[in-house]
C-alpha cells in the first residue's frame, strides 16, 4: 500500500488478539510471518470491496428512494392536473333560470264581483263535500269512496292573462290497512291531491287520460293524457301550492303553466298543449282522502316573487264565468229513460249525456267507469250486461256496493238534474214506483222518456260515427299488429343471416383459407318502412253497416237469465204511477204500445219461464203413473215366470168364482185356456190391459225399448198439458225445442237426451211417437196430439200397436 494512503484496519483485526513480539530470526518463522501478512493484507482487500459495495447499495437506496419521492410528487402534481382538467372538461350546472314574470301591470278594467269565483257546488264528484263557505274540500270516504277520487271545478274559466289559485292540504286522512290480495289492487297512494285546468263539461277526474285537461300532482308529476312526466318534488299538508296560468301572450311564457310551493316556484313553465290553447281552462282540483283549502283571492296566502292578481281579482273580459244551471220551472229533473233491450238504449244515454253535461247519470256502469278512472284494476268477467255490469273489483269495501247504497241515499238531497238509466227497473212498474219514492222531495220534477220505435236521423247518424270510428280504430290496430310483425321476422332473418355468415367466416379460418382483403360492400339492410305519421287507414261503412239502426254491443243489454225472468212484466210508465210527465222520445204513445206488446208477445215464443212452478195437478197425475208403471212392469215380470204365471191364472179363476157368489150365481166350471190370435187383436178394443181374455196382459211382450217408449210418450204428454196449465198464458200455450231439456228437468227432476232413443233430432223422436205430439212448422212450438183428459191406459195400446207394426216391419 502506499505510504501517502492510510487504510483503517477492518474491527475484527483491531479487536484480534496480538501475537507476541519475537526477536528469533530464524528462516521458519520468516516464512510464517510473511504467509501471516499476505493473508491479512487478502481479508483487508475483502473488506474494502465490502465496504464500497455497501456504499453502493446505501447510495442506489437513497437515490431510489429520492426518485420515488420525485415520482410520488410528479404523480400528485399529474393528479392534480388531471383533477383540474377534469373539473374544466365536466359540464357546469346550468345556472338558475332567470325568472321571466314581471309584475303584473296595473289594470282599470272591469273586474269580476267579490264571491262570484269559487269551486262550483254543482260541476263536482259526488262525494266532493265543499263546506265553510267552499273554502274547504272535504269528501266522502265511507266504505268503497275512500278508493274513489273526488274532482270539482272552479266557477270561472281562464280566456285570457295571467292569474294564479292557490291550494292547501290541512288534512291527510288514515284509513285501515288492507290485508292479502286486496292489499295489492288498493289504488296507490292512498293520499292524493291534484291541481290543473279543465275544458268546461270534461272529466273532473284529472289525468284520466282525456285530451281536454292537465294536472300537477302531489307525487310530483305533470299529466296530460297519457304522458306523465316528472318536473316537481313531492308535496304534502301544511305547504300552500299556487298554481299561475299564465294565458298572456305578450309574456316570454304565454300559453304555460307553472307551480309555486310557499310563494318559491318548483317547477319551470309547461306548455298548454295545442288541443287546450284557444278553449276556456277552468281551475279543476282532483283529491282523495285529504281536506283542502283552496284560494281563489284576492289576496294570496304566500306571495310570489312577483306581483301576480288571483282568479278572484280576475278581469271581467279576462275570464268566463259558468253560472250554476238553473232548474226549469223551479225544479231540478230526474230523467227516467225507458226502452227495450238491444235496441240502442245506452247509445240513446250516452248522446243525451253529452248534450246536457249538467246531468248526472246514476248508474251501475258509472260508478265502475268512476273507479277506474280512479286506478282502480276491474278484470273482465262473462255473464254480465250492460245493464249490470260486474262490480267486483278483489277490494270488500268496493264489492259490498257501498257506493251504490250511499249514492242512492245522497243524490235526493243534492241539488242538481239526474238521469237513471236502469234499463230492466225502468221498465217494470213495480222497480219504477220504489225509485220514484226515493225522489219524493218537491224541488224534484220526475219525468220518464219513452225511447222506443224508429230512431232518428240524428241519432243513426251517430251510430254510424261510432261504428265507423270502431272500424277504424280496429284496422289501424291490425296495421300496427302486422307492421310489428313483419318487422319482428325481418329481425330474425338478419339475425340468423348474420350467424351464418360467422359460421361460414369460422369455418374459412379453420381450413386456412386466406381472408379477402378487399370485400365488396353489402348493401345495408333497409329496415321494414315505418307508418307514416300523416297516413290514415282508410275505412267505410258497409251497405248493411248502413242499414243499422242501432248497433250491436260487445255484452247484451241484459243477460238472458234476467230478461227471461222480467220480461212477461214489462210494461210503459204512465203518469198515474207518480211521474209528473212521460214522454215519447222517437214514436207516439200509441205505437210504442203497440211496439212493446208484440217484443213481449215475440220473446214469449222464444224465451223460457225460469220462475216456472209446478202445478198440483201435475204433481199428483206424476205420482199415480209412476205407481201404475211399476206394477205393470211387475205384471210383465211375473207373467214370463211359468211358475208365478200358473199363480196369477190360479188367482182370477179365483177372483171370478168371488164374484159369481156375490151375484148369487153358480160357480163358473174350470174353463180351458182361451186360444187368442194376438195378431188380428185390436188393441184399443181391449177392456182391461191387464187382462186381454185369456189373462195375458197387454204388454206381456214389452222389453225395454217398449218400455221407454211408453215413459217417453206419458212424459211429454204430461209436460206439455201441465205447461200450459201451470203458466196460464194465452200467449203462450207451448213451448219451442230448445227449451224442451230446460222444462224437462224442471219437471221430472232428470235429464232429457236424444240418445236414449237412438235418434239425432227431436224431430226424428216427434215421427217416432207422433201418436203423442208434434212440433208445430210455423212457430217451432211443441203440440201435444191428445187430450189433457187422455186414460193413462191408452198409452199401453199406442205402445203395443207401434211395437207390433215395428214387428209386421222386421
Amino acid at each position: 500500500f502506499g505510504s501517502s494512503f492510510v487504510l483503517p484496519l477492518p474491527h475484527f483485526l483491531a479487536t484480534r488478539p496480538r501475537r507476541p513480539c519475537c526477536t528469533m530470526s530464524a528462516e521458519p518463522k520468516n516464512e510464517e510471518v510473511k504467509a501471516e501478512e499476505v493473508t491479512a493484507k487478502e481479508v483487508v482487500k475483502d473488506e474494502v470491496k465490502e465496504e464500497k459495495k455497501e456504499d453502493e447499495e446505501m447510495k442506489e437506496v437513497a437515490e431510489k428512494n429520492e426518485d420515488e419521492d420525485m415520482k410520488e410528487e410528479a404523480d400528485g402534481e399529474a393528479q392534480e392536473e388531471v383533477v383540474e382538467e377534469e373539473e374544466e372538461a365536466k359540464p357546469k350546472e346550468p345556472e338558475e333560470p332567470k325568472e321571466l314574470e314581471l309584475d303584473a301591470a296595473e289594470d282599470t278594467r272591469s273586474k269580476v264581483s267579490a264571491g262570484t269565483v269559487e269551486v262550483s257546488t254543482t260541476d263536482a264528484t259526488m262525494n266532493a263535500l265543499p263546506t265553510a263557505g267552499n273554502k274547504l274540500l272535504m269528501s266522502l270516504t265511507d266504505g268503497g269512496f275512500q278508493y274513489l277520487l273526488a274532482g270539482i271545478r272552479a266557477t270561472a274559466g281562464i280566456k285570457a292573462g295571467r292569474y294564479m289559485v292557490e291550494a292547501k292540504i290541512v288534512e291527510m286522512q288514515k284509513g285501515g290497512d288492507q290485508s292479502g290480495a286486496a292489499r295489492d289492487k288498493v289504488p296507490q297512494p292512498r293520499n292524493l291531491f291534484r291541481i290543473g285546468l279543465s275544458t268546461s263539461g270534461s272529466s273532473l277526474i284529472l289525468g284520466d287520460a282525456g285530451p281536454d285537461s292537465l294536472c300537477f300532482d302531489s307525487e310530483g308529476a305533470f299529466i296530460h293524457e297519457k304522458i306523465r312526466k316528472k318536473t316537481v318534488a313531492k308535496f304534502g299538508r301544511d305547504s300552500t301550492i299556487a298554481m299561475l296560468v299564465n294565458l298572456d301572450e305578450s309574456s316570454p311564457n304565454a300559453n304555460t303553466v307553472s307551480l309555486f310551493k310557499d310563494g318559491v316556484r318548483i317547477c319551470q313553465p309547461q306548455a298548454i298543449p295545442e288541443k287546450m290553447r284557444g278553449k276556456t281552462l277552468y281551475p279543476t282540483i282532483t283529491y282523495r282522502n285529504v281536506t283542502v283549502q283552496v284560494n281563489f283571492g284576492p289576496q294570496p296566502l304566500a306571495p310570489l316573487p312577483f306581483t301576480c292578481r288571483m282568479l278572484g281579482d280576475a278581469a271581467q273580459a279576462d275570464v268566463e264565468l259558468a253560472a250554476a244551471p238553473q232548474p226549469k220551472d223551479g225544479k231540478y229533473e230526474v230523467l227516467f229513460p225507458v226502452g227495450l233491450p238491444d235496441t240502442g238504449y245506452f247509445d240513446w244515454v250516452d248522446a243525451f249525456v253529452e248534450k246536457n253535461p249538467d246531468y248526472v247519470e246514476l248508474s251501475d256502469r258509472k260508478i265502475i267507469d268512476w273507479a277506474v278512472k280512479s286506478g282502480m284494476w276491474k278484470p273482465k268477467a262473462a255473464g254480465h250486461s250492460n245493464d249490470k255490469p260486474d262490480m267486483k273489483f278483489g277490494i270488500p269495501a268496493m264489492d259490498d256496493l257501498s257506493v251504490s247504497r250511499l249514492l242512492k241515499h245522497i243524490a235526493p238531497v243534492t241539488k242538481r238534474n239526474f238521469i237513471v238509466p236502469e234499463l230492466k227497473a225502468n221498465l217494470s212498474d213495480s222497480e219504477r214506483k220504489k225509485a220514484l219514492l226515493r225522489f219524493a222531495p218537491p224541488e224534484f220534477k220526475k219525468v220518464a222518456c219513452v225511447v222506443m220505435g224508429e230512431p232518428t236521423a240524428e241519432y243513426k247518424a251517430r251510430v254510424h260515427d261510432v261504428i265507423l270510428s270502431e272500424k277504424k280504430r280496429k284496422a289501424e290496430g291490425e296495421k300496427k299488429k302486422k307492421a310489428a310483425e313483419e318487422e319482428r321476422k325481418r329481425l330474425i332473418e338478419a339475425k340468423q343471416k348474420k350467424a351464418e355468415e360467422a359460421r361460414k367466416a369460422n369455418k374459412r379460418k379453420r381450413d386456412g383459407e386466406a381472408e379477402e382483403e378487399t370485400k365488396e360492400e353489402e348493401p345495408e339492410e333497409k329496415p321494414a318502412e315505418e307508418t307514416k305519421a300523416d297516413e290514415e287507414v282508410v275505412v267505410e261503412l258497409t251497405e248493411v253497416e248502413k242499414a243499422l239502426k242501432c248497433r250491436k254491443t260487445p255484452m247484451p243489454d241484459i243477460t238472458e237469465t234476467i230478461l227471461a225472468k222480467s220480461y212477461a212484466n214489462f210494461s210503459l210508465p204512465t203518469v198515474a204511477e207518480g211521474f209528473d210527465a212521460v214522454t215519447f222520445a222517437w214514436q207516439s204513445e200509441a205505437e210504442c204500445a203497440t211496439l212493446m206488446k208484440d217484443w213481449i208477445f215475440a220473446k214469449k215464443l222464444t224465451q223460457r219461464v225460469e220462475d216456472l212452478k209446478t202445478g198440483d195437478s201435475f204433481k199428483e197425475a206424476w205420482s199415480t203413473w209412476q205407481k201404475q208403471l211399476a206394477e205393470w212392469r211387475k205384471l210383465a215380470s211375473e207373467w214370463k215366470d211359468p211358475n208365478k204365471r200358473k199363480a196369477l191364472l190360479a188367482k182370477r179363476a179365483e177372483a171370478k168364482k168371488k164374484v159369481a157368489e156375490e151375484k148369487g150365481d153358480e160357480a163358473p166350471k174350470e174353463e180351458k185356456e182361451v186360444e187368442i190370435d194376438l195378431e188380428e187383436l185390436d188393441v184399443f178394443a181391449v177392456e182391461d190391459i191387464n187382462d186381454i181374455g185369456n189373462g195375458m196382459p197387454l204388454f206381456a211382450d214389452y222389453v225395454f225399448e217398449d218400455w221407454t217408449l211408453l215413459s217417453a210418450r206419458y212424459e211429454m204428454h204430461l209436460l206439455l198439458h201441465s205447461f200450459k196449465k201451470d203458466l196460464n198464458d194465452p200467449d203462450r200455450p207451448s213451448f219451442s225445442e230448445k227449451d224442451l231439456a230446460f222444462y224437462y228437468n224442471k219437471y221430472f227432476k232428470k235429464q232429457f237426451g236424444l240418445k236414449t232413443f237412438a235418434v239425432e233430432k227431436l224431430a226424428d223422436l216427434a215421427d217416432l211417437i207422433k201418436d203423442t205430439f208434434s212440433i208445430n212448422e210455423k212457430t217451432t212450438f211443441l203440440e201435444a196430439a191428445l187430450t189433457d183428459d187422455t186414460p193413462i191406459t191408452n198409452f199401453v195400446k199406442l205402445t203395443e200397436d207401434h211395437r207390433r207394426e215395428r214387428q209386421r216391419r222386421l
